[in-house]
């Protein structure tokens, strides 16, 4: 063992070397089995730096071993070994020392750790080690998931005192260590968290900063565990303090607010007219600007939560709101718009949509559709999923959606002729039910003269669209005539780069 546990050091080994060393230590630990408790340590301080690996199959590894450690060791020899880790100075050494436990609950059964834990999280000598033991219950939540309900109550009896801890950092980790519990937990467990809900409602009044976002977050995987009255209590009572966090500055309160804003609103208990009073002004005014869509986790949170707000109020709520936004001068703000825009038609259809607000979302479109820079995704699908929602209403619009479609088929830019070629894919089906099988005709004949296209990815979005418009006239109705189009796509099919 002394001369495997060395080349783990390597500063860059590369992933398959260290597979195959942990594949050779997973050898050796079943064939020593308890004899190999003198080496614990040794191997403890390589492999869980694995545990917090930014790659996923190393973070694997590292817990199958530590999984088959446990088991052939012990659970008296892997605490005896990980003890003096837990109250470290180093934060670094305490996180991975953590995540080790949570791996050793796993492999042996939580019930075997909980006196550990009880005594570590109220430990009087330091805090540090009150930390790391509230972080391995918030770890064994995450790794485990719904497999804590049997010891939910136990798990929350452990670090309830956290919440009143004297150090800040302490507060804060079991503000997280119960927000991950209930998120494992949902959608049962309420009523292991009764005896900290008043801890937690205290704690969002008295704290700022990253106390409140953890207190929060805790508030807000607990919500949609609870009944829909006290559901609907507890989310006008928190509002107050989300409205307020609403024009935090710090990036992490912003993503906790919007979560947990989407979780009061997927309660039941929440009614629609409250959230229309209540929190749209605000929600709008604070959120939906061009700094959220820089960076690409606020933007897919607040898609997410939008849509979430969507789901209560009614897509033409949200739709209104938004549609002007369509023609923002900045494009990323205008592809955040038009993503929304696309999930909450998806969705909920656009039924409730009347006919001023169908105008300017078709003028919107259009205009997001043209100014792109990057022909990307997302105003392709939106395009699409509009056209689609609005069904038979799109007729009057027609006319010149195929005016745009045919003027960027048409462009220098292979990209854009790529889009226009697959946007005619999106909305025949559309078209053929608007009765416009004259105009399906024009485009099926305009593809046919660009068969002859030097793009295979083109090429490849031309043949889709007469593909379209042939599945749904019918071969016979076909312009030109199938006897006409298969011979241009012989050729096609015998070069092997198309």
């Amino acid at each position: 063992m002394p001369f495997r546990v060395p080349c783990f050091h390597s500063p860059t080994p590369e992933d398959q070397e260290r597979h195959l060393l942990v594949k050779v230590i997973d050898r050796v630990l079943y064939k020593l089995d308890d004899l190999v408790r003198p080496y614990v340590h040794k191997i403890l301080v390589v492999i869980e730096p694995l545990l917090i690996d930014e790659d996923y199959y190393a973070r694997v590894e590292g817990r199958e071993i530590i999984s088959n450690l446990a088991k052939a060791a012990g659970l008296a020899t892997m605490i005896s070994t990980m003890r003096p880790d837990i109250d470290n100075m180093d934060e670094y050494v305490r996180n991975t020392t953590a995540r080790a436990f949570a791996v050793v609950a796993s492999a042996l059964g939580i019930p075997s750790l909980l006196p550990f834990l009880k005594a570590v999280c109220h430990s009087k000598k330091s805090w540090q080690a009150r930390h790391t033991g509230i972080k391995i219950v918030q770890q064994i939540a995450i790794l485990m998931g719904c497999a804590v309900l049997p010891h939910l109550k136990s798990l929350v009896e452990i670090v309830e005192n956290g919440l009143v801890d004297e150090q800040q950092k302490v507060r804060t980790i079991t503000a997280l260590s119960l927000a991950a519990l209930a998120e494992a937990a949902t959608p049962y467990g309420i009523e292991a968290f009764d005896s900290v809900l008043v801890r937690l409602w205290k704690g969002i009044r008295a704290h700022r900063g990253k106390g409140l976002a953890a207190f929060l977050k805790a508030i807000g995987y607990l919500i949609p565990l609870m009944d829909n009255e006290s559901a609907n209590y507890y989310t006008r009572e928190v509002m107050v303090i989300l409205i307020r966090e609403f024009q935090s500055p710090d990036e992490e309160m912003k993503k906790i607010v919007l979560k947990v804003v989407k979780q009061c609103c997927m309660t039941d208990g929440v009614e629609p007219q409250y959230i229309k009073e209540e929190i749209l002004p605000h929600f709008f005014r604070h959120f939906w600007t061009h700094r959220m869509a820089l960076d690409r986790r606020n933007f897919r949170q607040l898609v997410d939560t939008t849509v979430e707000i969507a789901n209560k109020v009614g897509g033409a709520e949200i739709v209104s709101r938004l549609v002007n936004d369509l023609k923002d001068d900045n494009e990323q703000y205008r592809k955040m718009v038009m993503d929304c825009i696309e999930k909450v038609l998806g969705n909920l259809g656009a039924a409730d949509i009347d006919s001023r607000l169908e105008e300017q979302l078709i003028d919107g479109i259009l205009y997001a559709f043209q100014e792109q820079t990057n022909e990307d995704v997302i105003m392709l699908n939106g395009f699409g999923v509009v056209v689609t929602s609005l069904g038979a209403r799109v007729k009057p619009y027609l006319p010149q959606i195929c005016g745009t479609i045919l003027w960027r088929l048409n462009n220098k830019a292979a990209k854009v002729r790529q889009q226009a070629a697959d946007l005619i894919s999106r909305i025949a089906a559309v078209m053929h039910e608007c009765n416009e099988e004259k105009l399906l005709g024009h485009l099926g004949v305009v593809l046919y003269e660009y068969l002859g296209e030097e793009y295979p990815e083109v090429l490849g979005s031309i043949l889709g669209g007469l593909k379209a418009i042939v599945n749904v006239i019918g071969m016979t109705k076909m312009t030109p005539p199938i006897k006409d189009l298969l011979p241009r796509l012989t050729p096609i099919l015998k070069n092997r780069f198309a």
